[in-house]
């Protein structure tokens, strides 16, 4: 079991108990310890935080059952967020210099191309410089990864690394942001500490970060440690974050350490890097909605060409809405987009039911005729929608569903083209009053 789920579990007993007394929050403290050591988070931060929780959920008891529910929450989610940290402020100025330390499998290089992509994404034109002469493969991998992410290279193999840095800093002149990758090691050593402060000294960083892997838990912060005896750590970038059980201990230590985590590594894509937002992250450990990530996306996804003809008529037509299902799968997986919405630990043969779904409705859209996705009300005809699942190949039923699914999102916007507010908040954004809960048996309706 995960950090998160574990939490969410913990909390979803206590406070689905009938009574709320010193019993539930003990056993629920109890849960807690058992879920942070599990997930390798350092015994003496557990003790505290258990005792904070144990000790300020008790102090609130006489209070009423539904607020002692909400506070309980909010206690344990304030006392994680004291565990992990503030927020990580990246600066998006001009001639900045990165310098990336890391050892060994802590995906260094692949991270450097996702910072490239995150800082490009500012409007940055990003070089980096490959540094790595001790590793064989690290000019190849660079390379191809810059070239992946259409960042600018400079690379020289064969040459001493404290030449290569002041080569490419020559090269990658016009550059607003240049990341050099440094030298990783399989364990830290006096040759690694003597290239550092070389190249240290020579690269002149304005921000230096170390890439630590998640899976070695509480051994982050000592390696935040180490690494900054010799170079100045701006912040820790925690890689694989998406598939540890130690992720926990790694975050939790690199914190006590007096070292901030920068970043997360969040997938293999190269967007799956995050500026680390203890808030952010806690919310979702605990299991709140994170709508303000949810309309990022939609923004980033959505077709506004699309969604002007709506705002303008105030209802959708089919290709509107097949154009908003493509914005959707944009988005990112469903497993994803329905934890912005506060809904975790969905069994995943459900959400495999939901992607198959959207695909359903995609094919059934496609099927129709031009005249049948611009007038909507030509679906309500039981012979077309026979027609229209004979050509997608699926049953009747399936498209009655698609034909149901739209008339009441159509109801709804039609309904909010009266409310100006809610439109603009609406504006460029689909599914808006999309029943995700409805997609794949989720929900009773």
């Amino acid at each position: 079991m995960d950090l998160g789920q574990g939490i969410r579990k913990a909390l979803a007993r206590v406070t689905g108990a009938a009574i709320i007394d010193e019993v539930a929050v003990k056993e629920l403290v109890k849960e807690l310890q058992r879920v942070l050591i599990a997930n390798d988070v350092e015994i003496k931060l557990v003790k505290q935080i258990c005792n904070n929780v144990e000790a300020k959920t008790l102090a609130e008891k006489k209070i009423e059952s539904l607020a002692i529910r909400e506070h309980i929450a909010k206690i344990v989610y304030d006392e994680l967020v004291a565990l992990l940290g503030e927020k990580f402020e990246p600066k998006f100025e001009k001639g900045q210099r990165i310098l990336m330390c890391g050892l060994y499998g802590a995906g260094k290089t692949t991270t450097i191309a996702k910072l490239a992509k995150f800082y490009q994404k500012q409007g940055l034109r990003v070089g980096v410089i490959c540094g790595d002469v001790h590793r064989p493969a690290a000019f190849e991998q660079l390379k191809q990864l810059s070239e992946q992410v259409k960042c600018d290279f400079y690379g020289n193999k064969g040459q001493r690394a404290e030449l290569i840095v002041i080569e490419g800093i020559d090269k990658l002149r016009q550059c607003d942001v240049i990341v050099y990758d440094s030298a990783g090691r399989s364990g830290f050593d006096a040759e690694l500490s003597h290239e550092l402060k070389v190249i240290n000294e020579k690269f002149k960083p304005t921000d230096a970060f170390l890439v630590v892997s998640a899976d070695i838990g509480q051994v982050a912060g000592k390696q935040a440690q180490e690494f900054s005896k010799y170079v100045s750590i701006s912040g820790v970038i925690v890689t694989k974050m998406d598939g540890s059980g130690k992720g926990g201990g790694a975050l939790s230590s690199v914190h006590a350490s007096k070292s901030k985590v920068a970043f997360i590594g969040t997938g293999e894509k190269p967007d799956a890097l995050e500026v680390f937002d203890s808030k952010k992250f806690v919310a979702s450990l605990v299991g709140f909605a994170d709508l303000e990530s949810l309309l990022h996306k939609v923004k980033e996804a959505s077709d506004g060409q699309a969604m002007q003809k709506v705002m303008e008529t105030g209802k959708l037509d089919y290709e509107s809405f097949m154009a908003q299902m493509r914005s959707m799968k944009k988005m990112g997986p469903m497993k994803q987009i329905l934890q912005m919405l506060g809904m975790y630990d969905i069994p995943d043969d459900m959400l495999s039911k939901s992607e198959e779904k959207l695909k359903t409705f995609e094919i059934a859209v496609a099927s129709m005729t031009k005249a049948e996705r611009q007038n909507p009300d030509l679906m309500t005809s039981k012979a077309r929608q026979e027609r229209v699942a004979k050509g997608a190949g699926i049953k009747a039923d399936e498209v009655r569903e698609l034909v149901r699914q739209f008339n009441m999102i159509n109801k709804f916007m039609s309904g909010a083209k009266k409310n100006k507010g809610l439109m603009k908040r609406l504006s460029g954004k689909l599914p808006a009053g999309f029943d995700l809960s409805k997609l794949g048996g989720m929900g009773k309706g």
